[in-house]
C-alpha cells in the first residue's frame, strides 16, 4: 500500500469517527479539539429533553411517512426502535452513560442507527437540530408549566386552610412596616392567595405561546418535503404551528416569558417568606414554626431558625439572575439560530427546579404554622390603629376629612403623652379637641367596629372575608 493510499484511509477513518460522534461531520476532515468538544457538549443537561425528543421524533416519523419519504414498514421499524430507546432511558439511568454524544439528539440518533442501521439515518430528513430542539424544549416546558400550576394550587390551598383555621384572628396591618390598621389574619392570607392566582393566570398565558410547534421549520428556510405540519402538531398536542421558519428557530421569547412569570412567583414567595420570618421573631411572636420546617443553631441551644423560608427568600435572586441572563444572551443575536441559545436550557431547567422546590416548601411551611392569637390581637389593639376610625367618626358628624385628620393627630399626640390608647381617653378629654365627639365614639373605636366598617368588596370585614374565602375555594376547584 503506497503512502497516498494510507493517508486517504486514515482521513476516511477520521471522518468516519467524527461522523459517528456528531451529526455534522461530513464537512470536516480533522479531529475536533477535545477541550472544545467538551465545551460544546450539552448532553449533561439537555438529556432532560430525552422523552420530549423521542415523542417529537415519533411524530416527525409519521410526518415523513405521510409525505412518502419513508415507507410504512420503515416508519414502523423506526417507531418500534424509538419505543425501545424510550423504555431504556426511563427504566435504566445508566443507559445514558454508554455513549458520550454531543447532545440528546445525537444520543437518540446514535442509538437508533445502532439498533436498525441505515433506516435510522432517514429519520432526520426534513428537520434540523434547530427546529428539533425548539420543539423539544416547548414540549418539555409545556408539561412543566402544567406541573407548576398544580404546585401553585397546592400553595393556595395551604393558604386557605391556614386562613380558615384562624378565621377570627386579628393581626395588625402594616404600611412602611409600621402598624397601620387591624385586619383579619385570613385577609392577610387572601392577599397572598391573590398574588398566586395572578401567577397561575400568567403561566396559563405563557403556556399558550409555548404551545406553538416549530417542527418543520428545519434550519432556517423551512422544509422542502411535503410534511403535514398541522397533523404533526395535533399529534403532539400543539395548538398551532409557527408561521415563519426564521422566527421559529431563533425565538426564545417563550423562555424569557416563562422565567419572567417565574420571577414574579419567586418575588411573591419571597415577600411571604419575609412576612413569616418577621412574624415568627420574638419581637413579633405572631407565629411559631413547627420543628418540621425550622432548624437550630450549632452554638446557641435556644435558637429556632426559619431556614426553610430564608432559603426561599434567597433563591428568588437565583431566578431573577436567570431572567437577566436570558435577556442578555438574546439581545445581540442576529437571525436565526446561534449556539449562544444553548445557554437557554440550564436557565430554564434550574428555574423550573427552583420554583417547584420553593412552592413545595412554602406549602409545607404554611401547614406548619401556629398562630399566636392573643399576641396578634394585643398588637392589633395597641399603637393607635383605630385613629382612622376616629377621623371617619368625625367625618360622619359633619367635619371635613382634612380637618378631622388634623384633629385626630392632635388627639393621638395627647394619648401618647398620657401613654394610653385612644379608647382609654375620657369623653371629656376627647371633647376638648372637638365638640362633635359624643359617647358613641367608644363604640366606633372598638376593634369589632373597626373591622366591620371595612365592608366593601375587598375589605377586611368578617362577612367580606368569609365570602372571599368561599369564592377562593370555588375558584381553586374550578
Amino acid at each position: 500500500m503506497d503512502t497516498l493510499t494510507r493517508e486517504r484511509m486514515l482521513d476516511t477513518n477520521r471522518m468516519t469517527e467524527r461522523t459517528q460522534k456528531n451529526l455534522w461531520g461530513g464537512r470536516f476532515e480533522g479531529n475536533i479539539d477535545q477541550q472544545f468538544a467538551l465545551f460544546n457538549q450539552s448532553f449533561a443537561f439537555d438529556r432532560r429533553l430525552f422523552d420530549a425528543d423521542v415523542r417529537a421524533s415519533v411524530a416527525h416519523c409519521d410526518g415523513l411517512a405521510g409525505a412518502g419519504v419513508l415507507t410504512l414498514a420503515e416508519a414502523e421499524r423506526i417507531k418500534a426502535a424509538l419505543a425501545t430507546i424510550l423504555e431504556g432511558g426511563r427504566s435504566d439511568e445508566s443507559y445514558f452513560d454508554r455513549l458520550s454524544p454531543e447532545d440528546v439528539h445525537s444520543f437518540i440518533e446514535a442509538r437508533l442507527v445502532e439498533m436498525i442501521g441505515d433506516t435510522g439515518r432517514k429519520l432526520h430528513t426534513g428537520r434540523s437540530r434547530n427546529d428539533q430542539v425548539a420543539t423539544d424544549l416547548r414540549l418539555w416546558l409545556r408539561d412543566e408549566i402544567d406541573r407548576l400550576i398544580m404546585s401553585l394550587c397546592r400553595a393556595q390551598t395551604a393558604l386557605l386552610d391556614l386562613a380558615e383555621a384562624n378565621r377570627d384572628v386579628v393581626v395588625p396591618g402594616y404600611t412602611h412596616l409600621q402598624r397601620a390598621q387591624p385586619v383579619l389574619f385570613a385577609h392577610w392570607c387572601l392577599a397572598y392567595f391573590e398574588m398566586l392566582a395572578r401567577d397561575r393566570e400568567r403561566f396559563a398565558e405563557v403556556r399558550k405561546r409555548v404551545n406553538v410547534m416549530p417542527l418543520g421549520s428545519a434550519a432556517v428556510a423551512g422544509t422542502s418535503y411535503s410534511i403535514d405540519r398541522k397533523a404533526i402538531a395535533r399529534a403532539l398536542g400543539f395548538e398551532s404551528v409557527s408561521r415563519n421558519s426564521i422566527d421559529a428557530v431563533s425565538d426564545r421569547d417563550f423562555c424569557v416569558e416563562f422565567v419572567s412569570a417565574a420571577s414574579l412567583i419567586m418575588l411573591h414567595l419571597s415577600r411571604m417568606a419575609e412576612d413569616i420570618i418577621l412574624y415568627a421573631t420574638t419581637e413579633f411572636s405572631f407565629f411559631e414554626l413547627s420543628d418540621a420546617v425550622a432548624t437550630g443553631s450549632s452554638l446557641m441551644p435556644q435558637k429556632k431558625n426559619p431556614d426553610s423560608l430564608e432559603l426561599v427568600r434567597g433563591k428568588a435572586g437565583r431566578v431573577f439572575g436567570h431572567l437577566t441572563a436570558l435577556l442578555t444572551m438574546m439581545k445581540g443575536l442576529p437571525l436565526a439560530y446561534n449556539k449562544d441559545m444553548q445557554e437557554d436550557k440550564e436557565a430554564i431547567f434550574d428555574t423550573v427546579d427552583t420554583v417547584s422546590g420553593c412552592l413545595s416548601v412554602t406549602a409545607t411551611v404554611l401547614q406548619n404554622i401556629r398562630v399566636n392569637e392573643l399576641r396578634a390581637r394585643e398588637a392589633a389593639t395597641h399603637g393607635y390603629l383605630n385613629a382612622t376610625e376616629l377621623a371617619d367618626y368625625l367625618v360622619r358628624k359633619g367635619m371635613p376629612f382634612r380637618e378631622a385628620h388634623e384633629t385626630v393627630g392632635r388627639i393621638v399626640v395627647h394619648a401618647i403623652e398620657r401613654e394610653v390608647e385612644l379608647n382609654d381617653l375620657s369623653l371629656d378629654e376627647m371633647k376638648s379637641f372637638s365638640s362633635l365627639i359624643d359617647q358613641d365614639v367608644f363604640e366606633s373605636l372598638s376593634l369589632e367596629r373597626t373591622l366591620s366598617t371595612k365592608s366593601q368588596t375587598g375589605g377586611t370585614a368578617l362577612d367580606r372575608v368569609t365570602e372571599a374565602l368561599s369564592a377562593a375555594r370555588t375558584k381553586l376547584i374550578d
